[in-house]
C-alpha cells in the first residue's frame, strides 16, 4: 500500500530525513567567535550552511573561520563592533560578496552590566542598549533586503530569561533583553507573509566565559547565585551547545511555523 507524505509549502517532503538541516543556507552569525556564538558557528556548519562570523575578536575569529574551514565548511570572517552601523554594513557586504546571499540571521552578539541600579551611569544605559538592542536593529536591517530578495529567511535573536525573571543589579541587562523579545515579535509580525520568520532564543545561566562573569559579579555584589543556588533555579549550568541547539531548530525548517516566538533554555527556571 502506498504511502503519501504531506509536502511543505515549498513541496519538499517533511517526513524525509534531511543531508543537513542548513543545507544551501547562508547564516551569519554574530557574536560568532567565542560562547554561544562559536558553539552556533561550529554547529550551522556541521548541520551544512556556509558561515558568516561576525565578532569583535579578530583572532579567535579568523582562527575559527580558519579551523571551520579546514573541515571543509564554507565560512568567511568579518570584524565588526555590532552597534556600528558602517561595521555592520560592511561585514553583512562581506558576507554577501562571498555567499551571494544571507538566509538565516543568529542575532546573538550581547554583552552585560552588573551593579546597583543607582550607580549605573547614562553612559552604561547608552553603552548597554547599544550592544544588545541596537545591535538588532541593524544587524536585521543590513540582512532583510537579502531574505526579502528570497522570500526566505529565519531570524533568531538572544533574548534571556532576564526579560521576564528579575535578578538584582541587572536592571539594564534586564531591559535590554525585554526589548529583544518584543523586537523578535515585531519582526515576526511584519514580515511574516514575506517568507520571513523571527523568533527568540532565551537562555538561563550559561557555562560560557560570559555567563561565570555574570555568576562571579553577582556573588561579589552580595546575590546568591552559587552553585546551590543555580541548581534550585534550573538545575545546573547550560552548556552552549544546548543553546545552539535551540537557535538551530528555529533556524530549520523544523520550525516553519513557528514564528514570533521566545523559546526558553533554562530547564523551568521561567516555570517555577
Amino acid at each position: 500500500m502506498a504511502v503519501l507524505h504531506s509536502a511543505g509549502p515549498e513541496g519538499q517532503d517533511h517526513h524525509a530525513a534531511p543531508a543537513g538541516r542548513l543545507v544551501g543556507r547562508v547564516a551569519l552569525i554574530s557574536g560568532g567567535a567565542g560562547g554561544v556564538g562559536e558553539a552556533a558557528s561550529r554547529l550551522f556548519a556541521a548541520e551544512g550552511a556556509s558561515i558568516v562570523i561576525v565578532d569583535r575578536q579578530a583572532e579567535a575569529g579568523e582562527a575559527l573561520a580558519a579551523e571551520l574551514r579546514a573541515s571543509g565548511a564554507q565560512v568567511v570572517f568579518a570584524r565588526a563592533d555590532v552597534s556600528v552601523a558602517a561595521e555592520v554594513t560592511a561585514a553583512v557586504q562581506l558576507g554577501l560578496d562571498a555567499f551571494g546571499f544571507i538566509d538565516v540571521l543568529f542575532n546573538h552578539a550581547g554583552t552585560i552590566i552588573i551593579k546597583p541600579f543607582l550607580d549605573t551611569t547614562e553612559a552604561d544605559w547608552d553603552a548597554l542598549m547599544a550592544v544588545n538592542v541596537k545591535s538588532m536593529f541593524l544587524m536585521t536591517r543590513a540582512v532583510l533586503p537579502s531574505m526579502l530578495a528570497r522570500s526566505k529567511g529565519s531570524v533568531v535573536c538572544t533574548s534571556s530569561i532576564s526579560a521576564v525573571a528579575v535578578t538584582p543589579m541587572e536592571v539594564l541587562y534586564c531591559v535590554t533583553k525585554a526589548a529583544v523579545h518584543q523586537f523578535a515579535r515585531a519582526i515576526a509580525v511584519e514580515y511574516r507573509d514575506r517568507g520571513v520568520r523571527c523568533n527568540a532564543v532565551c537562555p538561563g545561566f550559561i557555562r560560557t566565559p560570559h555567563g561565570l562573569r555574570e555568576v562571579a559579579e553577582l556573588q561579589a555584589l552580595g546575590v546568591d547565585a552559587s552553585e546551590a543556588a543555580i541548581a534550585a533555579q534550573q538545575g545546573r549550568l547550560c552548556e552552549p551547545e544546548e543553546v545552539a541547539r535551540a537557535a538551530l531548530f528555529l533556524a530549520s525548517d523544523e520550525a516553519s511555523f513557528v514564528n514570533g516566538a521566545q523559546l526558553f533554555v533554562d530547564n523551568a527556571f521561567t516555570a517555577v
